[in-house]
């Protein structure tokens, strides 16, 4: 039979381009998974091999018959095969398509069985000798597929001429052949491995545009984390993280347990338990991701022999533990399933996640801590006051009342108000006149102390006494222009008390006529540094408290805070 080679190239060609369009098809589904990435676990390396093997046969079958011979695309299949499983799953996919090939018998059954099995195993010894130099990305280029694909079929063609009997028809037969199989196979390896290629980058182009749901988990969590990092929150945001993410399960731990477990295995993976995994704790010492793909990083439970997770990703919290600025408090992982290869969004996204938490959880403890600072600094402000006042107040009440029996009853009254002032008074913030109304019993408690040597003079306008600041600021600025002021003098002593407006800002001053402030290394006072830090811990280091002083003149302390007007009192 006389075979035109040019016409066989283009026949083959078209037969190739049905090939390629079946491989195309299959690539969309998930029976390509396992071939989107060099395989080195056996589970993988069998899903391959069935793969180039199936591949392996179809191109015999999409062959064209000579004679008793077939050129065929075959060697795709192999080669594939062998550079993406290594030599073991080439030399398995070469014994297929060459077996298979043999049985069809002819004269070049024998040789093409041989070629079929050197095509694979040659597929393997590229990719072992890569994944040895560390260049595994290298055996996804289309050009050097090719070039293998080329040297495999010319030493098929070799293999033709020593093995096919006779030697005169094996001529023959390369002479047909030859061009049209070295064209087609070394196009079709490299087209299927653009396919390939094209698939991952669709896959990573989707997971790009997945990492997106780090901020809506974020958003959805946002909040929960910041009322304290526990059990019961870490499971709400596990859930969060679950939905979102569609992974197989989501885990959250702190440094000794496990807080939240939601997915495959939530069985035997229980809230409460402690950290059994290496992976996890080593994650926790060392402050790194740790990735274990179930491909060429083995992933196993350490729970259960047979549990169905068989990938991980274990991502490091970083946040405040006892003091510290930076570290682990807690780990989250992220894993899938036996059935489930990890894409590349799940790194991405599971560090994205992680930073996000870490910052909230270090926001809520922050809060938490502002919070009980402020209220164990009112604390000691009242237990400084209190004991001091009171016996102060007691002596005066004493010398009061055998003279101006009615002038004491009063000073009772003064020191009552006061006192329900301070166990009345809100932990976090109070309106100015209230400030006022406590101070004004403190004021009346020391202007019998001091008689006349004492006055007293407030000015604050009616339009900012609605005005809401923290509470408890302005008495110990006023006690302290008493205490270390008005008190040293041997004349009379004048305390003015006044509040205005400076643009956006509320400035409340307390200015005594003593002139006797003097700066101090260690603070100006415990009264004033609580207030001060107080203020400025919760509006910013542009308020607080500030100091002026004319020696043997004045003394004056202003309070600077933003102003705060609730809606209704602005109305009325």
């Amino acid at each position: 039979m006389t075979v035109d080679p040019l016409n066989l190239v283009f026949l083959l060609l078209q037969q190739m381009s049905v090939y390629l369009l079946i491989a195309y098809l299959l690539s969309r589904t998930p029976l390509f998974l396992p071939v989107m990435h060099v395989t080195v676990r056996w589970p993988h390396k069998l899903a391959c091999a069935l793969v180039f093997s199936m591949f392996c046969i179809m191109g015999t079958y999409f062959g064209l018959q000579i004679d008793d011979s077939i050129a065929n695309t075959r060697a795709i299949g192999a080669v594939l095969g062998g550079i993406l499983g290594g030599p073991s799953v080439g030399l398995a996919v070469g014994f297929t398509g060459g077996l298979h090939r043999y049985s069809l018998g002819g004269m070049s059954a024998v040789a093409c069985a041989i070629s079929t099995v050197a095509e694979g195993v040659i597929g393997g010894l590229v990719h072992r000798h890569m994944v040895r130099r560390g260049r595994i990305d290298q055996l996804f280029d289309p050009l050097r597929v090719g070039g293998v694909t080329l040297f495999a079929e010319i030493v098929q063609m070799l293999i033709i001429l020593l093995v096919a009997k006779p030697f005169s028809a094996a001529v023959h037969l390369v002479e047909i052949v030859a061009l049209p199989m070295i064209v087609a196979n070394t196009l079709g390896a490299g087209l299927f491995m653009r396919i390939l290629m094209d698939r991952r980058a669709l896959i990573d182009k989707q997971s790009s545009a997945f990492s997106a749901k780090a901020l809506k988990i974020a958003a959805r969590a946002d909040g929960v984390l910041r009322q304290g990092f526990n059990q019961e929150n870490s499971t709400r945001v596990a859930r969060i993280i679950y939905e979102e993410t569609g992974v197989g399960a989501v885990a959250i731990t702190d440094r000794e347990k496990l807080l939240a477990f939601i997915g495959v295995g939530d069985d035997h993976h229980l809230p409460g338990t402690p950290i059994t995994s290496p992976m996890t704790r080593e994650a926790i010492a060392s402050n790194r991701v740790l990735y274990a793909d179930g491909n060429e990083v083995v992933y196993q439970c350490s729970i259960h022999p047979h549990c169905r997770l068989n990938a991980s990703l274990v991502i490091p919290l970083v946040g405040p533990l006892e003091g510290d600025d930076e570290r682990v408090i807690g780990t989250i992982k992220l894993y899938e399933p036996k059935t489930k290869l990890f894409s590349t969004i799940n790194r991405t996204l599971g560090e994205g996640i992680a930073r996000l938490l870490s910052s909230q959880i270090l926001a809520g403890r922050y809060e938490q801590q502002k919070a009980l600072l402020a209220q164990s600094e009112i604390k000691l402000l009242h237990a400084q006051v209190n004991p001091h006042f009171l016996f102060n107040a007691l002596n005066t009440i004493s010398a009061v009342i055998r003279n101006d029996p009615e002038r004491a009853r009063q000073l009772v009254q003064s020191l009552s108000v006061f006192f329900r002032k301070n166990l009345k008074r809100p932990s976090q913030e109070a309106s100015l006149n209230d400030e006022i109304e406590h101070v004004n019993a403190y004021l009346q408690i020391e202007l019998a102390r001091f008689s006349d040597s004492l006055s007293v003079d407030i000015d604050v306008p009616e339009d900012l006494r609605h005005t809401h600041l923290p509470a408890f600021s302005l008495q110990p600025l006023v006690e302290n222009a008493i205490k270390h002021g008005t008190s040293q003098l041997l004349g009379g002593g004048h305390v003015r008390i006044a509040a205005r407006r400076d643009g956006a800002d509320l400035l409340l001053s307390v200015e005594d006529n003593a002139g006797l402030y003097e700066a101090k290394p260690g603070g100006d006072g415990l009264g004033m540094t609580i207030v001060d830090r107080r203020v400025r811990n919760r509006y910013g280091e542009a308020y607080g408290v500030n100091v002026a002083c004319e020696p043997d003149v004045l003394t004056r302390i202003t309070l600077r805070l933003p102003l705060e007007i609730p809606v209704a009192a602005e109305i009325a």
